[in-house]
């Protein structure tokens, strides 16, 4: 018998090499750093029981559900200079035919709510018909002869 000739029994037990990428990576399955990065860490049960009293979602109140509105669709801008462009006098401005004129675009499968804005000018007057306007807006609309029916 030579050394060269001898074999293991059995076969050796690999243990899959951790913190090299792949799916083990960052922290390699040893946690956070500091105190729970260290052998034989485990946090005092007064420290745990602190934690577990902090609010894990903060600045949305009590009720999330109710105070956030994830639906929401928010309103789509147009310029008076866009409805002087797009429309001719005695037109009626609605969502529906700023969305067929292509100056809105569709909000979850629908047309949006529109707010007018009072940058540019108009020389046509327009009816306004399910549209918010803002003042300089509505007090250009009206100076023209238009109309705004909400």
């Amino acid at each position: 018998m030579q050394l060269n000739t001898l074999a293991p029994k059995t076969k050796k037990e690999s243990h899959p090499k951790v913190g090299r990428g792949g799916k083990r990576g960052k922290t390699s399955g040893k946690g956070g750093k500091g105190q729970t990065a260290r052998a034989g860490h485990h946090i005092r049960p007064e420290v745990r029981d602190r934690i577990k009293k902090l609010p894990k979602l903060r600045g949305h109140g009590k009720n999330r559900s109710r105070t956030v509105r994830t639906n929401r669709i928010d309103a789509a801008v147009v310029n008076l200079a866009a409805l002087e462009a797009a429309f001719k006098a005695g037109e009626v401005v609605s969502p529906a035919a700023l969305l067929a004129k292509g100056l809105v675009r569709r909000a979850k499968g629908r047309a949006p709510e529109v707010k007018i804005l009072g940058m540019g000018t108009l020389t046509k007057a327009l009816t306004i018909r399910g549209c918010v306007l803002s003042a300089t807006a509505l007090a250009a609309v009206l100076a023209v002869g238009g109309t705004n029916n909400d």
